[in-house]
């Protein structure tokens, strides 16, 4: 989705619906229970939800689920102003 939103300039979502709405079958890409064990270490280390993301081809939402669901506290966002 990442890629077609960026190939026609449209959101992943919107590329989504229209895949759904043509009859496209989903595939749901997310996290292993041995990815979620590397990506709660990776945090811990200090990687970035957005780093951590990046390396299993996943958003960073996915991964902030995922933590969350084993029980991680999350840090508290970097103002980006700064």
């Amino acid at each position: 989705m990442y890629e077609l939103g960026e190939r026609f300039g449209i959101d992943r979502q919107t590329a989504s619906k229209i895949l759904q709405r043509a009859g496209v079958a989903i595939r749901r890409h997310g996290l292993s229970p041995e990815q979620v064990d590397e990506a709660v270490r990776l945090y811990e280390k200090g990687w970035s939800l957005a780093r951590i993301g990046e390396r299993f081809d996943v958003s960073d939402m996915t991964v902030q689920r995922r933590l969350k669901e084993r029980g991680m506290q999350m840090r508290p966002r970097r103002d980006q102003t700064q």
